[in-house]
């Protein structure tokens, strides 16, 4: 916070931008590593496992976890990975099964996030069923992507968060979304500019164009410089333990998968060498 502002002007502030939820998810922690637990594709989607079924589904999901929090990681995220092709609208069973998956994986010493590609509400609707901390979405903007014309609804998420009285919930915006462009003519910073006053994030992510692809540093950059300090910026794809030391350097923190996964491919299980390597990269050891 700037000790130059007056009582009256930081206060001003919070009003035209609430303070971020980030610091009560993260606590004490200056720059938050989050790993992603891929969740397999589930029930209704075209790679579902049904011989394997739903306990495979949950094996599958514990065994990384696991492994992510022995290696050190501050938080782990749940993301429906592999429900290719995505939809913009979550199937009811897909989104219940999402629910039980998480609450039979969640870690019990750090915090945990939810992530459901590519349907806000039903994150939230997920979050608020396993009482997570945060959840990941593209909220804001209008998108040509691979799922078709993309409208999602800022204004509707934060109102039926309030609904679900579940204002703990911090709401993390990527505002450059992986399959997707723009229809409109802006920057990534100057979405990012908007978005942190219009669309109250707690976190702001910027992504590369597709899971495991680094966005250019430069973005990063320009988007860090033009939001407030206080408002967290994250790198959302493309972390490697050969990276990230430089990445970190602009960004508060990072959401890393396919850098963690064997052979670094995304829909492969976590190597736990992999994942302790990213991890002293990353904290400098």
């Amino acid at each position: 916070m700037d000790s130059s502002k007056s009582a009256q002007e930081r206060a001003s502030e919070r009003f035209i931008r609430p303070a971020s939820r980030f610091p009560d998810v993260f606590p004490g922690v200056a720059k938050p590593l989050i790993a992603m637990a891929h969740v397999p594709a589930l029930p209704a989607t075209p790679l579902y496992d049904a011989e394997e079924g739903i306990p495979g589904l949950v094996r599958h999901v514990r065994r990384d976890v696991a492994v992510l929090v022995d290696a050190g990681f501050d938080a782990v995220m749940f993301c429906n990975e592999n429900d290719r092709p995505y939809t913009l609208k979550a199937d009811l069973v897909a989104a219940a099964v999402m629910a039980r998956v998480v609450t039979e994986c969640i870690p019990d010493a750090i915090p945990f996030g939810v992530d459901y590609l590519w349907d806000a509400s039903c994150a939230l609707a997920v979050a608020v069923a396993t009482e997570a901390s945060f959840l990941r979405e593209v909220v804001t903007g209008v998108w040509e992507s691979d799922m078709g014309l993309w409208a999602p609804d800022a204004a509707g998420l934060l109102r039926q968060r309030r609904f679900c009285d579940a204002e703990r919930l911090a709401v993390f915006m990527n505002v450059t979304p992986e399959f997707a462009s723009s229809t409109g003519h802006r920057s990534p910073a100057e979405i990012a500019r908007t978005v942190a006053t219009s669309s109250l994030p707690d976190a702001i992510l910027v992504s590369g164009p597709m899971a495991g692809s680094q966005p250019d540093a430069s973005t990063l950059s320009q988007v860090r410089q033009a939001v407030p300090a206080e408002l967290p910026v994250l790198l959302n794809t493309g972390a490697k333990a050969e990276n990230i030391a430089a990445f970190l350097e602009i960004a508060d923190g990072c959401i890393v998968g396919s850098g963690l996964k064997v052979d670094g491919y995304t829909w492969n299980p976590v190597d736990p060498a992999r994942a302790a390597a990213f991890v002293r990269a990353a904290r400098g050891g």
